[in-house]
């Protein structure tokens, strides 16, 4: 290996962490867990669940609308990372749900490596999921394509990879040194009506979709309705069962709140999120760790009103799905079962070594098609998207060579912008056995036909071994763009535009997952994955740094009420002096609101409840926290939906060195 490149065990997770520009460049060897369970056999089933917040500061881009996004200039639903982890027999697995645009191979690495003296759970355990907001931070990826293109700035910000694998690492220990005796259920509903299909030409093209149905209600019957959840509940000191967790699987985008938004959010995820935790918390009195992650979503919308693309709309549709989340979870007590056989798999497929599997063989090099640059519906790139060959639906007559009907961009020069080593190279797959359930994680955004058909390719190979059901994920431990169908290709609309490898990488990717899932579970565990993975990556640091002048925190004024519009609720806003955004703990509690029926300074103040109940701070979904500028921030309490209290007041709470402040009553 090159002096410069090896990680060792005195290294901080990443080098370069403190360079402002240049590259980052470094290795990482797979390591073996050694924490003190590792080879235990265990009778029944274990487990663990942890929330970590992984909110940045302000000034990280933001990944998933690429150069239309904005800087992230605060919050207003937090960016956190769930855990839920499973040991039974010597398997040990851990599920990590991000509310980010994807897993990354930089992260699924260093986390395994930070986790791997203090628990038993591999690299093939490990699987980083992610909800696939578009509101999220981006520059921890593992591929300077991705880095460069997702976000509307470009470059792998190192320091912001490192403290996102601390905080998901520290996740992932707590998850597994708190685990006890758990009973797991996996089960699944329909839910109908939320969500469309955003290509719906193109879906329409594949050979194995029922063209019976014909008229408005094709838009419906094009979407993948399941949504998939998994629960765990544990022991209890009176000798029952409490909830531990709740983990959603389901296919929609996360994009109801619009391209325009500057703040960090995890759209309407976190609404579906927060409505499950809220109900569970409402039927059984304690709130378990609620997370979710992405399923066969790629040409699946969330079924916004006409032109209200917003916060009203994502909480709308959010919490809509997280109510029958929350009816499913209900009913999966009567399954739940301590007797859960677990397994896992993971093959990292080097396409710069191997890229056939039977008869199928992929292009050496991948390429992005002129469809990509006009965006994909309803988020499409102005003027752009109406001019051929870039509109949708625009293939090459008379298509030829390994990416067909595909116009690449800029041609035969796209490798001289485009190097080669730019692109996803090492593509992870992984399948995890959670009881009669399979769980497939890709890195790409599959299209729901494309995920019928991985999922029924797992279930020819499942054979008599107990499984009877396949839950494909996307975006899982990388980002790797898009995989449709070949017919789906042929029409060139965005999703076949940004399928990189050409019109064979679904048949290619659903033959390696029916390979990975026959092994895994004939075997009960299998890891085929790189000696050493390399990442060389263009370096940029967004993550603002500790310092500058010492500022006094104060209140600029009483709070002030903003009135509803057509597309945006009411909010109350308190503005206030503070130390630059570096100085300040944004993973921490910033504000919360409080509230009394009383007068003068006698009141008696407690914590502000909304009328169904939810507490009133930045740890859900109505409080908001922005950057101004320089030294001055706002927080803004959107939808004040007053419970019985007369009067309210915000209150920012201590961060880090700053003391706690107490605004003025408002009412």
């Amino acid at each position: 290996m090159s002096e410069g490149w090896n990680l060792t065990a005195d290294s901080p997770l990443l080098p370069f962490a403190d360079r402002d520009s240049g590259r980052a460049r470094f290795a990482v060897a797979p390591v073996e867990p050694s924490g003190p369970e590792v080879g235990r056999q265990v009778d029944g089933l274990l487990a663990g669940a942890a929330e970590v917040d992984i909110t940045p500061p302000p000034g990280i881009p933001k990944a998933g609308y690429s150069r239309n996004a904005h800087t992230g200039t605060g919050f207003r639903s937090r960016i956190r990372a769930r855990v839920l982890h499973l040991r039974s027999g010597s398997t040990s697995l851990a599920v990590v749900q991000c509310d980010l645009l994807g897993g990354s191979a930089v992260l699924h690495h260093l986390v395994a490596r930070a986790v791997a003296e203090r628990t038993d759970v591999p690299l093939a355990g490990l699987m980083i999921g992610a909800t696939h907001t578009h509101g999220g931070p981006g520059q921890f990826l593992g591929t300077p394509f991705y880095n460069r293109f997702a976000s509307n700035k470009a470059g792998f910000d190192s320091a912001w990879a490192q403290q996102l694998a601390e905080r998901i690492a520290d996740g992932v220990v707590e998850a597994v040194e708190t685990r006890c005796p758990a009973r797991l259920a996996v089960g699944s509903t329909e839910v109908w009506g939320l969500t469309r299909n955003r290509s719906l030409g193109p879906h329409v093209r594949n050979l194995s979709v029922d063209d019976a149905r014909t008229g408005p209600q094709r838009a419906y019957v094009a979407v993948n309705p399941h949504l998939h959840l998994v629960r765990v509940d544990t022991a209890a000191e009176d000798g029952g069962y409490e909830p531990l967790a709740a983990t959603v699987v389901f296919s929609v985008h996360g994009t109801g709140v619009p391209m325009q938004s500057h703040e960090y959010n995890a759209d309407l995820w976190a609404y579906l999120v927060d409505e499950l935790a809220t109900q569970i918390t409402r039927t059984h009195g304690q709130r378990p760790v609620v997370g979710a992650i992405e399923g066969t979503h790629a040409d699946v919308a969330p079924a916004l009103h006409p032109g209200t693309a917003g916060h009203l709309e994502a909480q709308r549709v959010g919490r809509a799905i997280g109510s029958e989340a929350a009816a499913l979870y209900e009913r999966l007590e009567k399954e739940l079962s301590d007797r859960v056989e677990l397994a896992a798999g993971l093959r990292e497929v080097d396409l710069t070594r191997s890229r056939s599997i039977g008869s199928i063989t992929l292009p050496k090099r991948p390429a992005v098609g002129a469809a990509l640059i006009a965006g994909a519906y309803e988020n499409e790139t102005p003027v752009v998207r109406r001019i051929p060959p870039f509109k949708a639906g625009s293939p090459k007559p008379r298509g030829r060579g390994p990416q067909g009907v595909k116009w690449v961009v800029g041609g035969p020069f796209q490798r001289f912008v485009l190097p080669l080593s730019g692109f996803p190279r090492v593509v992870p797959v992984q399948v995890l056995r959670l009881g009669h359930a399979v769980l497939v994680g890709l890195p790409f955004e599959l299209t729901v036909e494309t995920g019928r058909r991985i999922a029924a390719a797992v279930d020819d190979q499942a054979g008599d071994r107990g499984v009877d059901q396949v839950i494909v994920t996307s975006v899982a431990n990388e980002y790797a763009g898009y995989c449709a169908t070949p017919e789906e290709y042929g029409l060139q609309h965005y999703e076949g535009g940004h399928t990189l490898y050409g019109p064979q990488s679904q048949p290619f990717f659903a033959s390696q997952v029916a390979r990975l899932a026959e092994e895994t579970l004939r075997t009960g565990g299998m890891s085929d994955v790189l000696a050493e993975r390399r990442f060389d990556l263009p370096h940029h640091r967004y993550l603002p740094r500790p310092g500058g002048p010492e500022v006094e925190r104060e209140l600029l004024g009483p709070a002030t009420f903003t009135d509803a519009t057509a597309r945006s609720d009411p909010y109350w806003e308190q503005r206030w002096r503070d130390m630059s955004p570096g100085n300040l703990q944004w993973h921490d509690p910033l504000v919360r609101l409080e509230a009394t029926d009383g007068d003068g300074d006698g009141a008696e103040w407690q914590r502000a409840v909304t009328a169904d109940g939810r507490t009133v701070d930045d740890q859900g979904c109505d409080v908001e926290v922005v950057h101004l500028g320089k030294d001055r921030y706002a927080t803004r309490w959107w939808n004040p939906a007053f419970r019985s209290y007369r009067r309210h007041r915000f209150v920012l709470v201590a961060n880090g060195t700053r003391p706690k402040l107490t605004g003025d009553p408002f009412d």
